[in-house]
C-alpha cells in the first residue's frame, strides 16, 4: 500500500521527478511570475494616469494578475509540500527552509528600495505638505494584531512539534483570523485617508512613499494570509504531524518577516513622520 502511494506521489503530472530529484520540472513558478507581471504592469499604468489607456481595462489586468499570482503560488505550494507529501524525505526540509530564507533576503532588497526613496523625501523640507493623522488608534490596533499573530503562529508550531495537533490547529486558526483582521484594518485605513482626509497616492511625495510602502507590505500580508489558510486546510486534513512540519516552518518564517517589516515601517513612516 505504501509503495503504491509513493509511486503515485512520484508520478504526479509534470511535477514528478524523472530520473531523480535533479530533473524536477514545474510550471507554477512561471504562472506566478506571469501573474505578478500583469499585476505590476496594470497597477503601474493605472498610477501613470489615463493618458495612456483607460483606467478600467488596466484595473482588470491588475485584477487578473492578482488571481493568476495567487493560483500560481497555491499550485507551487501544493506541488512542493502536498503532492509528494507521503514520499517526502527529511533531507528536503533544509532545502525548503533555505529557499524561503533566500526569498526573504531578496525581499529585504525590495523593501529597502522603498525606504531609500523615503529617505530622499526626508532630506527636503519637512513636512512636504499637510500630513494626515497617522498615529491614530487604528494603526496601534493593527500593530498589536500583527504582533500577536506572530506569537500565535509560534505557539501553533510549538504545539505541532510537541505532538498536540488540536492545539496546533486551534492556534493556527487564530493566526489566520488575525491576518484577515490586519488586512481589513489596512483597507479601512486607506478608506479613511482617501474619503475623509483627501490623502491619496497623488497627494505628494510623502503620499507616494506612504502608499507604496504600506501597499507593498499589505500585499505581502495578504499573500501570507493565503498561505496560512492553505496550512489550515492541510492541518484539518491531518497532513501535519511531529517531524513533518516543513510547510509550517517556511510559512512561519515568512509571517515573522512581514511582522518585523511592519514594526520597522511603523517606526519610520508613521512615528518618524509625526516626530520629524
Amino acid at each position: 500500500m505504501d509503495g503504491t502511494r509513493d509511486a503515485a506521489a512520484h508520478g504526479h503530472g509534470e511535477s514528478g521527478a524523472e530520473g531523480g530529484e535533479g530533473h524536477h520540472r514545474s510550471r507554477w513558478p512561471i504562472v506566478a511570475a506571469i501573474g505578478a507581471a500583469a499585476l505590476y504592469a496594470g497597477g503601474g499604468l493605472v498610477l501613470a494616469g489615463e493618458a495612456l489607456l483607460p483606467r478600467l481595462p488596466l484595473l482588470g489586468v491588475a485584477g487578473v494578475g492578482v488571481v493568476v499570482l495567487i493560483v500560481g503560488l497555491a499550485g507551487w505550494t501544493y506541488e512542493a509540500f502536498v503532492a509528494d507529501y507521503w514520499a517526502e524525505r527529511e533531507s528536503r526540509e533544509r532545502l525548503y527552509v533555505g529557499g524561503m530564507v533566500l526569498f526573504l533576503l531578496s525581499d529585504v532588497s525590495t523593501f529597502a528600495a522603498g525606504f531609500v526613496y523615503y529617505a530622499f523625501v526626508r532630506v527636503g523640507s519637512w513636512p512636504p505638505g499637510e500630513l494626515p493623522p497617522l498615529l491614530g488608534s487604528l494603526v496601534l490596533v493593527n500593530t498589536l494584531v500583527l504582533v500577536v499573530s506572530s506569537g500565535t503562529i509560534h505557539v501553533a508550531h510549538g504545539a505541532l512539534e510537541s505532538g498536540d495537533r488540536r492545539r496546533f490547529v486551534r492556534w493556527l486558526a487564530v493566526t489566520v483570523g488575525l491576518g484577515v483582521v490586519f488586512v481589513a484594518g489596512q483597507v479601512y485605513e486607506y478608506y479613511e485617508f482617501v474619503t475623509h482626509e483627501s490623502f491619496t497616492l497623488s497627494s505628494g511625495v510623502f503620499a507616494s512613499a506612504f502608499f507604496g510602502l504600506t501597499g507593498l507590505h499589505g500585499l505581502h500580508v495578504t499573500l501570507g494570509a493565503v498561505l496560512l489558510g492553505i496550512l489550515l486546510v492541510r492541518a484539518l486534513r491531518g497532513q501535519f504531524v511531529e517531524g513533518r512540519d516543513t510547510g509550517v516552518q517556511t510559512v512561519a518564517l515568512y509571517w515573522h518577516f512581514v511582522d518585523a517589516v511592519w514594526l520597522f515601517l511603523v517606526a519610520v513612516l508613521y512615528v518618524g513622520a509625526v516626530v520629524g
